[in-house]
Formats: structure tokens, C-alpha cells, sequence
């Protein structure tokens, strides 16, 4: 028997019919059919810089140099033109919650 008349379904693993039927619930999804998927929405709290940095009682330079951040990246936090992501975070809401620790770890990490 040749190549050519070999059924291709002969080679679809359990694996290609799962990522098959994936996509064929995310094109129902796309159609307006809910049923075939689940939806988890996870909540993400803001961060607000400006009065994480006022509570602490410092300036945007006293700030930024405490925690290691540039002045320019504060800034932008504070006036909307960019919002934290990541690392920073996730330091940020550290800094919330026990800023004298972040503090006292970044100098030791420095000396």
C-alpha cells in the first residue's frame, strides 16, 4: 500500500484530537456559544502609587530612591501614563503592607 492512500486519521494522536476539540470551543466561543467553555475572571486591584508614596510621607524623588525605582517610572505610575506590571507589582504591594522592611532589604542588598 502506498503513502498516498493511507487514511491521514491514521495518524491523529489523543493529543491532536484534544488540541482539535479545544479549537473547535474556542471557534463556538467566538460564535456567541458560552456552553462549551469556562470563564474565570480574576479580580486585579489597582495600585495607586501616588498615595502608597503620600502615606509614607515622601516626595516622588525620596520615593523612588528609597525603593529603587527611577524617578521617571514613578512619575508615569503617578500621572496615569503607564501602570505597574509584574515584579514591580507585586513590590509595590509589598511596599504597602511593610515598606520599612522593603526598605531596610534594599539598603542591606546595596552595603
Amino acid at each position: 500500500m502506498s503513502m498516498s492512500s493511507e487514511n491521514p486519521e491514521n495518524f491523529v494522536t489523543e493529543q491532536d484530537k484534544m488540541i482539535l476539540s479545544g479549537l473547535d470551543d474556542v471557534l463556538s466561543y467566538i460564535q456567541g456559544d458560552e456552553s462549551r467553555v469556562r470563564i474565570t475572571k480574576v479580580p486585579v486591584v489597582d495600585i495607586n502609587v501616588q498615595i502608597i508614596r503620600q502615606k509614607l510621607h515622601l516626595t516622588q524623588q525620596e520615593f523612588a530612591e528609597r525603593f529603587k525605582f527611577s524617578l521617571a517610572t514613578v512619575r508615569n505610575w503617578e500621572q496615569g501614563r503607564r501602570k505597574p506590571e509584574g515584579p514591580a507589582r507585586i513590590l509595590l504591594q509589598v511596599i504597602q503592607s511593610h515598606p520599612e522592611m522593603v526598605a531596610n532589604l534594599l539598603q542591606e542588598k546595596q552595603a
